[in-house]
């Protein structure tokens, strides 16, 4: 809460004796609160230390800096650039110093429980014992831990914190002690439970934090961490709910409806062509799976006729059948038939970028054939995903598009939705997978 903001405020400060700086300084200063950010919550260091940020602190100051020079020095602006860049020299060399004003505070407020977070270990065995002890003796991470989770028999952590449960109790445990924190340390627990319980609905809004399997060895990844010697990598919670969530809706809702306006013309000559070759009916609708389980009608041109509804609910490829003319082989090729898809996406049933819907039959096949299939029903569907951008379009692994939609779930950011959009019309373009 104190830090971004005091960041900011200490970029505009020299403003007070050079006011003539006023647009490049603010410029500067939004550029540099959002690149220290990364467009984030700001989240402090569990090891404080200004010394260990300076290098990055410095590099995304002086990085705002240049941009702004350069622009300066492209639009012929009445600001000297010389007289900018030492006023910008200022700004930097104060944040630097609210930097270590603002470690200092974290570590005090911390030591003094004003900043603690109540932490589930899971895992009872000697590495969590250790983090117990260090973390008990140096409150100074922030981190108060609770107790903890295992499905083992011997818990050396015992000789510090107490057991709550086994791993499938850690979402109750969560809930029970309000803890905001969940730190996966070792013991004797299923990988693969770990993965469904910490992805549970109790634990959505905890932070997770994990030493590495191979914790001698040093991490080199920008978000590591550590609490005494032992390192510690920060995983990211999938961040579709909430503002994040809100974004992604108006986006939606944006680039669906420019489409269809800029697209009209385009629709209705495909409606027509499909009208010519097929007769009435143009518009072919059919049940898929959507968010959290629930039923929806999905819109496309149609392509073919099925024989009978059962068919057309339970036929996995049809993209070689005699029944496909030419417009409608057309169609598949460029994928046009999803385009009144977006009408689905106006009404809130389907997002641009997601995994894709599937038939409610294909569903509960694939659920129990395929690792974590059903997870992807955490987030809306999507009329082109990151699985099909991959190459994983037709009859391709469903593993692999379970595999691929997961990850997109986990990793999703808006820059990702566009980078999605951007290769599936290279992908339509080339016809690629086709």
């Amino acid at each position: 809460m104190l830090v971004l903001p005091l960041d900011f405020v200490l970029m505009l400060a020299p403003l007070v004796w050079r006011p003539h700086q006023a647009v490049p300084v603010f410029a500067t200063a939004l550029l540099a609160v959002l690149l220290l950010s990364g467009g984030v919550r700001y989240q402090a260091r569990l090891h404080l230390s200004l010394l260990d940020e300076l290098p990055t602190i410095a590099g995304r100051l002086l990085t705002a800096v240049a941009s702004v020079a350069s622009v300066s020095l492209l639009l012929h602006t009445q600001y000297p650039v010389v007289t900018f860049l030492e006023t910008a020299c200022q700004s930097v060399l104060l944040v630097v110093a609210g930097r270590l004003v603002t470690t200092r505070l974290i570590g005090v407020a911390r030591r003094r429980g004003f900043a603690e977070h109540r932490t589930v270990l899971i895992g009872g065995g000697p590495l969590a014992a250790e983090l117990a002890r260090i973390l008990h003796e140096y409150p100074v991470y922030g981190l108060n831990v609770v107790g903890f989770v295992d499905d083992g028999a011997r818990f050396p952590a015992e000789g510090y914190v107490g057991r709550l449960g086994r791993l499938e109790d850690l979402e109750a445990v969560v809930i029970a002690t309000r803890a905001e924190t969940i730190l996966v340390a070792d013991g004797c627990f299923d990988e693969r439970a770990l993965i469904d319980v910490v992805r549970s609905a109790g634990c959505r809004d905890t932070e997770m934090l994990v030493v590495p399997r191979l914790h001698h060895f040093h991490t080199l990844t920008g978000v590591a961490d550590h609490i005494g010697s032992i390192p510690i990598m920060r995983i990211g919670n999938p961040n579709l709910h909430g503002p994040a969530r809100l974004i992604k809706r108006g986006f939606d809702i944006a680039v669906a409806a420019t489409a269809l306006i800029v697209l009209s013309p385009l629709l209705g000559l495909v409606a027509l062509a499909v009208r010519l070759e097929g007769g009435p009916g143009v518009i072919f609708r059919q049940v898929r799976v959507g968010l959290d389980g629930r039923h929806f009608e999905v819109l496309k041109f149609r392509s073919m006729r099925p024989a009978t509804e059962r068919e057309s609910e339970t036929l996995w490829c049809v993209a070689t059948d005699d029944r496909v003319g030419p417009v409608g082989r057309f169609l598949r090729c460029t994928s046009m038939d999803e385009l009144p898809q977006l009408w689905n996406i106006l009404r809130g049933e389907m997002t641009l970028v997601g995994p894709r819907p599937e038939r409610p039959h294909f569903v509960e096949q694939f659920s129990l054939q395929f690792d974590r299939y059903a997870h992807r029903h955490r987030v809306q569907v999507g009329l082109t995903g990151f699985a099909q951008v991959s190459g994983l379009r037709g009859d391709t692994s469903i593993a692999d598009r379970a595999r691929y939609d997961n990850f997109y779930i986990e990793n999703w950011s808006l820059w990702l939705d566009i980078k999605i959009i951007l290769r599936t019309f290279r992908e339509v373009l080339f016809y690629r997978g086709r």
